[in-house]
């Protein structure tokens, strides 16, 4: 069930607002909106309650106070979550290291080669913050032990990527990409720390040409290479 789904039912069972918990310990993650299909759009448009996701901890602690029969009062407040006011225009980006998934693929890798130029100058510059971030699914408990979850996933079915070729007897698995996908966070995280955030714009463009999954070249070697020529 997506998180906006669930703030929708709560929403027409009469709520105010919505907290969602978390059912997992882990730090606070973006939520995902559903496919981009008209039966979702109907609700997620009219979705007029405020909506947060709050830690698994933070749940549980409620619940207790709750069960309790104590009165609860929750604030929400929203500065935390709006970008601070200053001289940069702070953006996002949520993309994949994976090739190999059709004219979406195609259509991401062109943008991050095509802005890779102007990313850089802006941050150079002072003028933009910016911040990757890496689409992962996970696999249901009940399928953790499964072959595809096995080739799928790492961290025992926790962060899962689909199978690129759609072929689990051939080529890459999903796993693969996962891994990739936590290298270049970590590209971007050194760089970052270093002050030279623009580097992550280099190692992707890079990564995207000289590694494809096409020619068998998807994989550590060849990003050590990559990182090397940075």
């Amino acid at each position: 069930c997506f998180f906006a789904l669930k703030v929708w039912h709560a929403q027409n069972a009469g709520a105010a607002a919505v907290l969602v918990a978390d059912d997992t310990e882990e730090p606070l993650i973006t939520m995902d909106s559903p496919k981009e299909e008209d039966e979702a759009l109907k609700f997620i448009e009219n979705i007029t309650i405020p909506s947060a996701l709050i830690s698994k901890a933070f749940g549980n602690e409620l619940k207790k106070a709750i069960g309790h029969g104590e009165m609860v009062n929750v604030n929400l407040d929203w500065r935390e979550a709006v970008p601070h006011p200053d001289n940069r225009v702070e953006y996002e980006l949520w993309t994949s290291s994976n090739d190999e998934c059709g004219p979406k693929c195609d259509m991401l890798m062109g943008f991050v080669k095509d802005f890779r130029g102007a990313a850089q100058i802006l941050e150079k510059g002072g003028y933009s913050q910016f911040t990757p971030h890496y689409i992962t699914w996970y696999c249901p408990k009940a399928f953790v032990l499964s072959k595809q979850c096995k080739s799928q996933c790492i961290n025992h079915g926790r962060y899962c990527a689909p199978d690129p070729e759609q072929d689990f007897s051939r080529g890459y698995n999903g796993k693969d990409v996962v891994i990739e996908n936590l290298r270049q966070l970590c590209v971007f995280r050194v760089a970052n720390e270093s002050r030279r955030p623009w580097v992550w714009w280099d190692y992707a463009t890079d990564f995207q040409i000289r590694c494809p999954m096409k020619e068998k070249k998807y994989n550590r070697e060849c990003a050590d290479n990559v990182i090397k020529s940075l």
